[in-house]
């Protein structure tokens, strides 16, 4: 097959899916802590702590702003997670994808049940950190329900991403790479802990089409209970950086596994 073809994309990743399923329902319970834990106490001891000095924000208290982001950087973050290490360690290590193409199963499949299961991972990340925040009463509008599909969307542009650094990766060194150059400067960046305004005009645009501002512009206005505005630009971003990071990514793994 030629390495630059389009996916040829079938039914049958649903089974792959559902075996990485049954193997996380195992450690189901210490997932969703571990998953949890961190957004959660950036929240709380960020939006406690600055939540004293900066007691408005965008017109919402700090702790509502933080929140928002918080959702979004967990979904990312997550995504992130099970498409790097988990996906690495399946492809590589535990050579469950080689066993997999031994059946009639195309390595399109597999990559896009790769994806699907870390956005459906980042989904239940973002249903959690959304949970803590309607239980400590954030929000209270009915808009802040599309912030649930709003978080698989962003799993799926950002598993995208992270598998293109898993097709690449020789071994999980090689991640943090990933973490330190984009993911970090993308949560500082892309406006989770302060308006994008506050940055210098340069880092501005940067900002501006990083994947990360898009989903953070969406989900603010979301919880605040207010339709964003320029929604199909926000979206169309998101939906182009999954599509374009799902095809880079087939094709770096057809050239890496028909080595």
């Amino acid at each position: 097959m030629n390495h630059f073809s389009l996916p040829r994309l079938s039914l049958r990743f649903i089974p792959i899916w559902r075996r990485n399923w049954l193997v996380w329902r195992k450690v189901a319970a210490t997932s969703v802590i571990g998953h949890l834990a961190d957004p959660v106490i950036y929240m709380l001891g960020f939006g406690y702590g600055l939540g004293s000095l900066l007691p408005e924000m965008d017109g919402m208290s700090y702790m509502a702003f933080l929140a928002a982001g918080t959702v979004c950087y967990s979904t990312m973050n997550s995504a992130t997670f099970e498409a790097l290490y988990s996906g690495f360690a399946r492809m590589h290590e535990q050579r469950t994808w080689e066993a997999i193409l031994n059946t009639p199963v195309t390595l399109d499949d597999v990559v896009l049940s790769e994806m699907l299961w870390a956005a459906s991972k980042s989904l239940m990340a973002g249903i959690a950190v959304l949970l803590v925040i309607w239980l400590m009463g954030l929000s209270h509008s009915l808009l802040s329900l599309w912030m649930i599909p709003l978080a698989l969307l962003v799993g799926l542009t950002f598993a995208a991403l992270g598998l293109i650094m898993t097709a690449l990766a020789p071994s999980y060194d090689f991640f943090m790479y990933y973490f330190t150059l984009v993911v970090t400067p993308m949560m500082l960046l892309c406006g989770v802990f302060f308006p994008v305004t506050q940055l210098p005009e340069t880092l501005q645009m940067l900002a501006a089409i990083l994947p990360l501002t898009h989903a953070v512009d969406l989900a603010r206005p979301l919880m605040n209970g207010v339709a964003p505005a320029a929604v199909g630009t926000h979206l169309l971003a998101l939906c182009a950086y999954t599509a374009v990071g799902f095809y880079v990514a087939l094709v770096l793994f057809r050239r890496r596994l028909a080595r």
